[in-house]
């Protein structure tokens, strides 16, 4: 684009990303734009030489609900970096359907930071750590800061968390190379810092310790311990690890091989072991790839280690099957081995195993005394439970010995198991949490995070593997659910089948209906395991499961719940507990469960035939509970509107409290996706009816947040359904809200169709009240078309008509069109009568988002009239409505006539605030015509302020916006703009080639001259 391009300093370019990203050519830092612009260079950035999808630069700019331009405004984003980056072209290359960042070693210093660590690597590999602490002090001289400086999205703030374990990491490992090359005192000043920063860092704490000590300074090498102490109790409950322990223990001993500087402070001299005592130890086999569970390992050791001098230690773990529970015991087992010299035994009660009984209470003691050598020659056990429970205690008494109760189902058995010596350990294993076990701490231990999933691939598959197809890994993970068995079970078949991709095993998990198949593995089965939980409950139970699994969304309120299985709340709330208990559901928050994708997938299993009238008539209590609710709701949030009957009874479940607007909101918004895909089963299970009144009282709250796309693809299914019913009420209805989805989304030559067929359905029905609508719904399009005579008969009738039938909601929804429509056509007189009459009705109706709608349009009349005192009092008084429950949208247009206002009364800086705060609301999601529209008011704002590059840039957007959905009067405008900026740009040829375009535009609409906003 002319005007916009960026001069650079004529030298080599660079590019740092750790710490504010900054672009540089030769000695002169180039200006990358906005927050967009430089979030998608910096994920290009990330992974320099990849190709990155439009969608995954979406989701790295925005996160979660871009706006509909999204994809448009990362390719203008990326335009606009190669008119600014001196070679852009070359730099940010398109491939595909995304883009690449080419650049080589020398120019990144993200790629500089891994060159440095390999040089580090190969240094210690070649027997030169002195070499190897010159690369990593280099390594680290490159660190500036977190990306961005810590203003971005959750995708690259996670991207940040990572590079900063990557330097601590590095950090760690020079001072562990320093401390081995004889150096202490000279590191305490940088390792205090460190630790300051990451204060629940043990690796770090134990090097300053280790420094600390070295220098003769024993005392404040202790305090440093009893510090790190002190935080990890209140931070996280938690005790310090094993190793800072150990080192504690040395320091205090003063022990002689701490002073002889090993090669890592990780791994000193052993201290003398205790004598050798021949103790049982039947643990399983600790994993070499144990991964994660960081927190839930330091939460079990710290309950183990608790001192209790009057009873046996009980720490319990228990989770969903396949979470990892046994791996995480085993784990802290080994890890606490050494502090039970007498034995460490394992025995698992397979109170989860495929095809076998649990191991009854008599069996597992005599199994427990046999391992500790019990019975001796010549001894038999006792027959009864209770006479081996005795002789189970005798023999531990005195005794330190760490017992591993694995996959129990009652809490009873364990109390038989239980020692009765105070400095036993006693770790269990269970699906379910028994609350009868008393004393025990408990960690329940839920799914993987994203990141740890991520470190399990890769550790089995190898780093090679993955990060040729670092997306495919990250799906995988998610089809996984983060569920660590289904984790070990895809990587297990990946590694025995070499040839297949990480992308092929995706796409067949993928399949529903066979991922449960997928995830199968010799003995290891996610559907056995799954199975097994199910069977364990009772008949009551796995109905109350397999019912609940028909509810579409991904969350579970215990009203909704108990609507579909038919019964009373507090029963239905105690159902979902139970099944809680035994982690077949989620509880994501309080009053909220949900399911884990691998276990819905397992409970379609179940269902069929047999279950398939049960669950027809579970769905219909269910669609009928939503409808009576969603009708509840929409009476409070949009009081205005038009009742019609539905045909169908309300729903007898109890409601939850919608009695109030905050309370009626809250629970749209929390609804929102799982009331998406409930309309999409009702059409699906043949309830049409259900359907089109569901999606009606839907699309008034989507409307209202600007789900636009939401919008018209629920209108959509509504008049497919309503045209099955052959039920023209619910016909036209459904076109009605069609016509105005498209309005917004700009789609003008659809929505004139559908506004037409509704009318004439309204027609054919003598509906009045729908055939006003829909004649106002024309009017709108056909003043965005620049059709002003057509537009202005269509709202005329409308108005009359909706006065006659009374009905003010509409008339007021009618008189802001026709405000609009006034104001586009330069009869700003008129235009300000129609908005104070809108205002009046809104005021009335107790409409606040009408108001304010009525209050911007009545500013831009008053702008066009040349009273900017009136104007600016009006646009006050809108900005006192502008809260979160607004249409960002209106908000963001109040906010940009608010700067064009203060401008021409001489306030820059109020201006430039507004200005900025409206670009900023514009981008997070606007629709387009509006965005045209204000993006045309804040160029002209910056035009005046001769900032005629950006002018130009914001005139160029709405004009491809306006031109994208055929909006004629903001597309003129824009080419206006753009002629105006060009000319003071000096580029004469282009300005004159836009005025005429503009020029003839505003001729073909009647728009004089000197009606025309400037």
């Amino acid at each position: 684009m002319r005007g916009s391009k960026v001069a650079g300093g004529g030298g080599p370019l660079r590019f740092n990303l750790l710490g504010a990203l900054e672009v540089w050519e030769g000695g002169t830092k180039l200006r990358l734009g906005g927050a967009i612009q430089e979030r998608v260079l910096l994920m290009l950035l990330l992974e320099s030489g990849k190709m990155l999808p439009v969608s995954r630069l979406v989701e790295a700019v925005w996160d979660e609900d871009p706006p509909a331009t999204a994809p448009h405004q990362v390719r203008k984003a990326v335009a606009d970096l190669r008119r600014r980056i001196p070679g852009g072209g070359e730099t940010l290359v398109t491939e595909g359907p995304g883009y690449r960042v080419v650049v080589t070693e020398t120019q990144l210093d993200l790629a500089e930071f891994d060159a440095r660590l390999r040089t580090a690597k190969e240094a210690l590999a070649a027997g030169n750590p002195a070499r190897a602490v010159e690369a990593l002090q280099a390594t680290l001289a490159l660190w500036r800061g977190p990306l961005l400086s810590g203003e971005s999205t959750p995708v690259i703030e996670r991207a940040s968390v990572m590079l900063e374990e990557r330097r601590l990491a590095a950090a760690e490992q020079l001072f562990d190379l320093r401390l081995g090359l004889g150096e202490s005192a000279e590191l305490v000043v940088d390792l205090r810092q460190l630790v300051h920063q990451n204060p629940l860092r043990e690796t770090l704490r134990g090097q300053l310790m280790l420094a600390l000590y070295r220098s003769g300074r024993q005392a404040a090498a202790l305090e440093e311990y009893a510090e790190a102490r002190r935080l990890l109790g209140e931070e996280l409950g938690i005790d310090p690890g094993p190793e800072l322990t150990r080192l504690h223990e040395g320091i205090l001993r003063e022990s002689p091989e701490l002073a002889a500087a090993p090669k890592s402070w990780e791994a000193p001299s052993p201290l003398p072991a205790a004598p050798e005592i021949k103790a049982p130890s039947t643990l399983p086999h600790d994993l070499a790839d144990f991964t994660g569970r960081d927190r839930e390992l330091q939460e079990l050791l710290g309950y183990a280690r608790h001192e209790d001098d009057r009873a046996t230690r009980i720490v319990a773990i228990d989770g969903m099957g396949g979470s990892g529970k046994t791996t995480l015991a085993v784990r802290a087992a080994h890890l606490l081995a050494g502090a039970y010299p007498d034995g460490q035994i394992h025995i698992d009660l397979r109170g989860y195993t495929p095809g076998e009984q649990p191991v009854a209470t008599g069996a597992a003691l005599a199994s427990l005394l046999r391992t500790m050598g019990v019975p001796g020659p010549g001894q038999q056990l006792p027959e009864d439970d209770a006479g081996r429970a005795a002789l189970w205690r005798a023999t531990l008494r005195g005794k330190r010995v760490l017992l591993l109760v694995d996959n129990a189902t009652e809490a009873g058995t364990i109390l038989h198991l239980l020692p009765a010596s105070p400095d036993c350990l006693l770790l269990v294993t269970s699906r379910a949490r028994l609350v009868d076990l008393d004393g025990a701490d408990w960690i329940s231990i839920g799914l993987m995070s994203p990141e740890e999933s991520a470190t399990l691939i890769e550790d089995i598959l190898g780093s090679q593997r993955v990060s040729a197809e670092p997306e495919a890994a990250a799906e995988l993970a998610r089809l996984c659910g983060y569920l660590p068995l289904a984790l070990r079970i895809a990587t297990a078949r990946l590694r025995n089948r070499p040839r297949w991709t990480l992308a092929y095993l995706v796409e067949r998990l993928r399949d529903e209906t066979r991922r449960l198949d997928e995830l199968s593995l010799g003995e290891r089965s996610i559907a056995a395991t799954l199975r097994l939980s199910y069977q364990a409950l009772d008949k009551d139970s796995r109905t109350a499961f397999r019912t609940l699994a028909l509810h579409p969304g991904g969350d579970i309120d215990v009203y909704s719940a108990a609507a579909l299985l038919g019964m009373d709340v507090r029963i239905a709330e105690d159902t979902l507990e139970r099944l809680l208990d035994v982690h077949l559901v989620l509880q994501p928050e309080i009053g909220l469960y949900t399911m884990h994708d691998l276990v819905r997938s397992f409970v379609r299993s179940l269902r069929g035939e047999p279950t398939a009238q049960d669950d027809g008539a579970a769905v219909e209590r269910l669609l009928d509970y939503y409808l009576t609710a969603t009708e509840a709701a929409c009476e409070v949030l949009f009081p205005g509107r038009r009742r019609r009957p539905t045909g169908i009874p309300p729903s007898t479940a109890e409601l939850p409290d919608l009695t109030h607007e905050k309370l009626a909101q809250v629970w749209f918004s929390r609804e929102h996706p799982g009331l998406l895909s409930l309309v999409t089963l009702a059409e699906r299970s043949g309830h049409d009816r259900h359907a089109v009144c569901l999606a009606r009282n839907l699309v008034f709250h989507l409307n209202a947040r600007g789900h636009l796309q939401e919008f018209a693809q629920l209108c959509r299914l509504a008049v497919t359904a309503a045209r099955r019913l052959g039920d023209l009420d619910l016909l036209g209805v459904s076109l009605s809200n069609l016509g105005v989805a498209c309005w917004k989304l700009g789609r003008y030559e659809e929505g004139i169709k559908v506004a037409e067929e509704g009318r004439d359905v309204a027609a054919r029905l003598g509906d009045r009240h729908t055939q006003a609508h829909t004649e106002s719904t024309l009017g709108l399009y056909k003043s965005l078309l620049g059709r002003f005579p057509e537009a202005l008969a269509h709202l005329q009738w409308a108005i009359t008509c909706e006065r006659e039938l009374d009905s003010p909601r509409a008339e007021a929804e009618s008189l802001t069109a026709l405000s609009a429509l006034y104001e586009q056509w330069g009869k700003y007189q008129e235009a300000a009568e129609a908005a104070r009459r809108a205002m009046r009705l809104a005021e009335q109706l107790g409409r606040k988002g009408g108001k304010l709608v009525a209050l911007t349009d009545l500013a831009l009349a008053q702008t066009g009239l040349g009273d900017y005192a009136e104007a600016d009092e009006t646009l006050a008084l809108a900005r006192q409505l502008c809260d979160e429950s607004m249409d960002q949208g209106h908000v963001a247009m109040t906010l940009a006539l608010s700067a064009d206002i203060a401008q021409r009364l001489d306030r820059p800086n109020e201006s430039s605030g507004f200005a900025d705060r409206a670009l900023a609301l514009a981008q997070a999601g606007s629709s387009p015509l509006r965005q045209a529209k204000l993006e045309n008011v804040i160029g002209r704002v910056l035009r005046r302020k001769q900032e005629y590059a950006s002018a130009l840039a914001l005139h160029s957007s709405a004009h491809e916006l306006a031109s994208s959905v055929g909006h004629r009067v903001e597309e003129a405008y824009a080419l206006a703009g753009l002629a105006g900026a060009a000319a003071a740009l000096g580029d004469e040829a282009w300005a004159a080639e836009h005025a005429a375009q503009a020029e003839e535009l505003f001729s073909a609409m009647g728009i004089p001259p000197n009606a025309r906003r400037t």
